[in-house]
């Protein structure tokens, strides 16, 4: 099970390429002599990935981020008495970090931040601190009562797994498996999201939920048991045929009937207007049927995917830096809070897709003026700065006034993904069998 390598490098360019990134760390500033042998040995292996000097300030403005969030997090943790706490996940009102126990579903993108660098780098270091956040969240394999076990688990330890193959790691992942698909409904196709909300919603199904499959196609390949398979593309299916209205665009929430499986009620609970298109949730749908693509070759989710992108793409409110709103149909565009986690899902979805489609070049011209504008500074934070956090201006959920402007932990971890996958053609939650 290992990353998917679209142009492997040698041996030699990718040692390389993993020395530099790790060795940076043993000096605060690397020599100008030694960057320029790197970039210059690299361009040499016409099968590497070009790294551009963009990309290596990025990748080095990242790590000198993400050290000083270790200590900063470290040192929170430590002084708070409240020990279920495990994780950051954004910032409070008076712009104090907030932290997250192993239950919230943003637990899992921290130590997945680590895990990816950890791949990316071959550092131990960033490997040693994955492991240390990554332990803290064991418990939530036995969480049956939220859908988020893709989230929490397979970003966290999935992520590792890939990194280890440590055998208890599997066994984790296998369990969670198995606990998640105790929310699976056969008379409506799906597994349930939320269990709040009760007198508003029977059976809520959230576009987000596409996210979580991924773990069960991987427990498939892991055991050999095809029910995990079989749900994940039911799963997909339904929502497919449910979720999507004419010009491709996606609602947040769809309401089953448990028994019967008829559809009740369709809404967008944390976009504008139960028809407006909440633009987090376009991009969960576009990242998530690109997945089940890759793990089923099925064509049609390929196309669904390949519709979503497009109506993302040519939305006549898309601004030019390609970041979009909060929701596409916001009254007050342009004056209207951006959200960077949603452009970060997007572009580390279309870098995948690009791939798999014949509209690669339109794609990746897409997803590279995303990158490009997230690592700007408007964007990219200073080392030292926004608690720790990568990327600023994300918007969690603005009817709920709820981190609006504010940095979110899953928008660093799908931009880290964006940025390793443009850099070096591989995709690190692309988990398959040689």
């Amino acid at each position: 099970m290992l990353p998917i390598w679209n142009q492997p490098p040698t041996i030699e360019s990718a040692t390389l390429s993993k020395i530099f990134l790790t060795n940076k760390f043993q000096f605060k500033y690397p020599s100008v002599f030694t960057l320029t042998i790197f970039f210059l040995l690299v361009s040499c292996n016409s099968k590497q990935t070009e790294v551009d000097e963009s990309n290596k300030r990025i990748l080095i403005q990242v790590q000198e981020q993400l050290t000083y969030s270790h200590e900063l997090i470290n040192e929170l943790l430590d002084k708070n008495a409240d020990k279920s706490l495990v994780s950051p996940r954004s910032v409070n009102s008076d712009n104090s970090v907030m932290l997250i126990p192993s239950k919230n579903w943003c637990s899992g993108f921290y130590p997945g931040i680590f895990w990816q660098l950890a791949k990316a780098t071959d550092d131990d270091k960033w490997e040693q601190i994955a492991k240390v956040f990554t332990a803290k969240l064991e418990q939530e394999k036995y969480n049956g009562i939220t859908h988020d076990m893709g989230f929490k688990m397979f970003c966290s330890y999935g992520n590792g797994y890939a990194q280890t193959y440590d055998p208890d790691y599997r066994e984790i992942l296998i369990t969670s498996a198995n606990t998640l698909i105790t929310r699976f409904n056969k008379n409506v196709g799906c597994i349930r999201s939320w269990n709040h909300n009760a007198d508003k919603w029977d059976f809520p199904v959230i576009i987000d939920n596409m996210m979580n499959l991924e773990l069960l196609f991987w427990a498939t390949k892991e055991t050999g048991d095809p029910i995990y398979y079989n749900i994940a593309v039911k799963h997909a299916e339904t929502t497919m045929e449910n979720h999507f209205r004419a010009d491709n665009s996606s609602y947040h929430v769809i309401d089953y009937n448990p028994e019967t499986g008829r559809v009740e009620n369709r809404h967008t609970h944390q976009g504008y207007s139960d028809d407006s298109s909440w633009s987090r949730g376009q991009a969960w749908g576009l990242y998530g049927f690109t997945m089940v693509y890759r793990e089923t070759k099925d064509k049609k989710f390929l196309v669904q995917a390949e519709n979503i992108a497009d109506y993302i793409i040519s939305h006549p409110n898309l601004p030019k830096n390609k970041i979009p709103y909060w929701d596409f149909n916001a009254p007050n565009i342009p004056n209207e809070p951006y959200d960077a986690s949603a452009a970060a899902i997007m572009a580390s979805a279309l870098y995948e897709l690009s791939n798999y489609s014949t509209k690669k070049a339109k794609y990746l011209k897409v997803a590279d003026k995303i990158l490009e504008t997230l690592s700007s500074p408007e964007f990219l934070a200073e080392p030292g700065s926004n608690q720790g956090f990568l990327l600023k201006h994300s918007t969690g959920s603005k009817p709920h006034n709820s981190e609006i402007d504010v940095p979110i932990i899953y928008a660093d971890y799908y931009f880290v993904e964006a940025l390793l996958r443009k850099t070096y053609n591989y995709s690190i939650q692309s988990k398959i069998y040689d």
